[in-house]
């Protein structure tokens, strides 16, 4: 089931003065990229982020799922987790540095 623009626009707002956070869809999904690296993703209706060691420190209880067949398993941000502005804001930055830059498309 493809992620919905609704769920989309939802999370982005909770990102609000987040500038920095771009979505950009990928098969019916929404990768979410965050100064030029992607930190997670938009999958079925669920936020899920990398499972860095910023990112499993912040979220002890965080569910491992997998975003798609086939994939490698992503930490679940609850509906709390998401509707707190201030915790995603944290998270992100505490995310950052560990996640490598995006890769150049060749030309």
């Amino acid at each position: 089931m493809p992620s919905s623009e609704k769920f989309r626009d939802h999370v982005l707002q909770q990102f609000k003065g987040e500038l920095r956070v771009t979505t950009r869809k990928m098969m019916g999904e929404y990768i979410l990229y965050a100064d030029g690296k992607v930190f997670g993703g938009i999958y079925d209706d669920r936020l899920l982020v990398k499972p860095v060691a910023a990112a499993l420190a912040m979220l002890p209880g965080a569910k491992k799922q997998l975003p798609y067949d086939g994939a490698k398993p992503m930490l679940r941000v609850t509906s709390e987790q998401i509707a707190d502005s201030k915790f995603l804001a944290k998270l992100l930055d505490a995310m950052l540095p560990e996640l490598p830059a995006s890769a150049k498309k060749k030309k």
